[in-house]
């Protein structure tokens, strides 16, 4: 298999050449290239096409969520995985609406940054549990005070059981392939599935599909069941 080809995007030198020499020193793992700037970051992306990119928030000349914005459009096939200080679920929830595929603390630097390339390569998402729990109750909490409920409930009441099932499972980051053979159907089934409820929640991406998950609390659903 080749090797996982990442981008790296951080204004702080000395981080980089570390997170270089432990990336490096995977055998399936690549540094390409390496930006200190949001701008150069989309400019170097879009040009050397990697296969993730390893971004900060915090950066001049664009900033990272502003970065991640224009990387979707301007090389989309790229798998982004913001690598940050800020522990905050407000920015968690900003990645994730810009089409981000993960979120991982630089403290965490280290096994679970290397599992979470790993995951994001693969076609998953990457969030730690902590994280995934935080979304999760700020979901539940919204859905038990908020009028809007009843609308948002029309969404999901949009969907066959069968929809729901292969949304719950794309949710928690599986790949076509791995729900088709739980499902036991055909990968093209499941992508027909999977389009067909985007297109019905008129979802545009596999990150609004998770917070959609969260927000009408689909993965705890599964958990009861």
């Amino acid at each position: 298999m080749k090797p996982i080809r990442i981008f790296l995007a951080d204004d702080h030198a000395v981080l980089r050449a570390g997170l270089k020499a432990l990336l490096n020193a995977e055998p399936d793992m690549t540094v390409v290239g390496e930006a200190e700037d949001g701008e150069s970051c989309v400019r170097q992306v879009a040009a050397l096409r990697p296969d993730i990119v390893l971004l900060d928030i915090n950066m001049p000349r664009c900033n990272g969520l502003e970065a991640l914005a224009r990387l979707r459009a301007e090389a989309p096939e790229a798998r982004v995985l913001v690598l940050t200080m800020h522990d905050d679920v407000g920015y968690l929830r900003q990645v994730l609406a810009a089409g981000g595929a993960g979120y991982v603390l630089k403290q965490a630097a280290g096994e679970e940054l290397l599992s979470a390339i790993r995951a994001v390569r693969d076609g998953g998402l990457y969030l730690h549990p902590r994280h995934t729990k935080a979304l999760l109750e700020g979901a539940l909490d919204r859905q038990r005070h908020s009028a809007a409920a009843p609308g948002e409930q029309r969404g999901l009441a949009l969907l066959s059981e069968r929809e729901r099932q292969v949304l719950r499972l794309v949710a928690l980051g599986y790949r076509n392939s791995e729900i088709a053979d739980m499902l036991y159907l055909s990968v093209k089934t499941v992508e027909t599935y999977k389009a067909r409820l985007m297109e019905k929640l008129g979802l545009r991406s596999r990150a609004a599909l998770v917070r959609f998950a969260l927000e009408e609390g689909v993965l705890e659903e599964g958990e009861e069941q």
